[in-house]
């Protein structure tokens, strides 16, 4: 019995962690401020770590956010010491998956963290060589990431007059034998460059004409260096943008004018990130272009859904768009677009004509919420549970307060006096983590809450859920952990390092 008790006990120390790890990313939020944030996920990280490390590394192959993705690199590097020959082999590949997935700059700015933290093991070396190795053209990184290579070729002494092995993403040839060296720690040694990246970035010093050779945010400086009308250097680099530097060029300069030059393609758009683009926009704008962003939200939501798609049967949702949902000025809107396009996403993962959504303020055009009022979700719930789903998921912070508790009282009353067959699967998703309680706010104890960060990761986290309801130990969860580490690494493995 104490066996099971302990298992229990570990099971929701893990899921402690793996809720803040996918919500948190130590920045401000609602209710809490950022340092509040720092310290509550770095005792986290240091007692998951410590006494499951083995989980701690497996959370890499789960939805856990980037912040925290490479702060689980970070700590497994630091101290290699703690770990078995076994461990470190499998930390060694969930660490070169992760890393092929995270955003270049997260990784540089990750190593130069090793840097400060005097990491410099053989281990964490060979990681890094290989990430190098694999990235498409180290020209393009001299120039984008310039100081993240310089340091970690330094620390990691990385010699980069033999850093072959890396094509090219725009089909040039890699850069010669010592000009990566040469560009880094002695410019201005060659009067010119063979890579075509490294020599741009030379003559744009000087040469106005080079500046749209370059990647859009090194052209930025030299623009204004040279004094181009922002106007004008955006609709030339434009073919040079990527979409999420269209997407934000566009914000800039509006629906009309300079906007049209450098407009991005919505539908192809994640979806998180596609609905905190619509919500940016006025409510006269939403409703002008609603076609276009409803057309574009259900493309998104339909991908994420992949082959779920119409599986779930009858779907109700609760979708808090509640003052709170504002999020804060680091994570504005935030919670408001993970409830946007979780709608969007349950009614595309729901059986044709079997969807119901419900918001905390009572509207019904999911295209025009907006922040506001007090969080009614007991009221909410109640109009749900009428609609007689199967499955009942509730997008909230969980600050349920008009009036308070009511939510929880109506769920625990369904689950024990009204559906003790449990014909209703209830899952509360919360995309805002709680720093004092250590964890995402929840309804109610016979309630299964997860933490969720980016709404097109609902499928999944419904899954890790039914983890969260207190009856499942250790044992269960690892083996959940062990598929998706199977998972994880196969389609790393087949895929090859991007």
């Amino acid at each position: 019995m104490t066996e099971t008790y302990a298992d229990l006990i570990a099971a929701e120390d893990v899921l402690l962690f793996v809720n803040a790890a996918v919500t948190s990313t130590g920045q401000r939020e609602f209710r809490s401020q950022a340092y509040q944030q720092r310290l509550s996920l770095d005792f986290l990280h240091e007692y998951v770590r410590v006494n499951y490390r083995t989980v701690y590394a497996a959370s890499l192959a789960l939805d856990i956010n980037d912040h925290n993705a490479a702060r689980v690199v970070e700590q497994l590097l630091r101290t290699a010491g703690e770990a078995s020959g076994e461990q470190k082999r499998t930390e060694g590949r969930l660490i070169a998956a992760r890393l092929a997935r995270l955003p270049p700059q997260r990784v540089y700015r990750l190593f130069r963290a090793l840097r400060a933290a005097k990491v410099g093991n053989r281990r964490t070396r060979a990681i890094l060589r290989d990430w190098l190795a694999a990235r498409p053209d180290l020209g393009h990184d001299a120039v984008k990431y310039r100081a993240g290579l310089k340091t970690a070729a330094r620390h990691f002494h990385l010699p980069l007059t033999t850093a072959a092995g890396t094509g090219t993403a725009t089909g040039s040839a890699p850069p010669a034998a010592g000009e990566l060296g040469d560009f880094l720690f002695k410019p201005g040694v060659r009067p010119r460059y063979e890579h075509p990246l490294l020599d741009a970035y030379r003559r744009a010093h000087y040469e106005q004409g080079a500046v749209y050779e370059l990647p859009f945010t090194v052209a930025e400086g030299f623009a204004a260096r040279h004094g181009v009308a922002r106007e004008a250097f955006v609709e030339r680099i434009a073919p040079r943008m990527t979409r999420l530097e269209r997407l934000r060029t566009q914000r800039e300069a509006g629906a009309d004018g300079a906007g049209a030059a450098v407009r991005t393609d919505l539908s192809v758009m994640p979806l998180t990130r596609l609905a905190l683009y619509a919500l940016s926009l006025t409510t006269e704008e939403r409703v002008r272009r609603r076609a276009e962003l409803t057309g574009a939200l259900r493309s998104a939501a339909r991908r994420a859904a992949g082959p779920y798609a119409g599986t779930w049967g009858r779907v109700a949702a609760v979708l808090d768009d509640s003052y709170s949902a504002s999020g804060s000025g680091a994570k504005r809107r935030r919670p408001l677009a993970v409830a946007l396009g979780g709608h969007f996403l349950l009614e595309a993962l729901a059986a044709p004509g079997a969807y119901g959504a419900w918001w905390t303020s009572g509207r019904t055009d999911p295209l025009l919420v907006r922040p506001y009022g007090p969080t009614p979700l007991g009221m909410r719930v109640i109009d749900a549970l009428e609609y007689a789903p199967e499955r009942l998921v509730v997008v909230s912070d969980g600050w349920d307060n008009a009036p308070p508790g009511l939510a929880g009282e109506v769920l625990r009353v369904w689950r024990t006096r009204l559906d003790r067959e449990r014909r209703t699967s209830v899952v509360h998703l919360n995309p805002v983590y709680d720093a004092d309680g250590f964890d995402v706010r929840r309804l109610a104890a016979s309630v299964p809450t997860a933490g969720i960060r980016d709404a097109e990761d609902l499928p999944a986290l419904v899954e890790i859920a039914q983890f969260a309801e207190g009856r499942t130990g250790l044992a269960e969860l690892q083996a959940y952990l062990d598929r998706r580490i199977e998972s994880f690494l196969r389609t790393y493995e087949r895929s090859g390092p991007t």
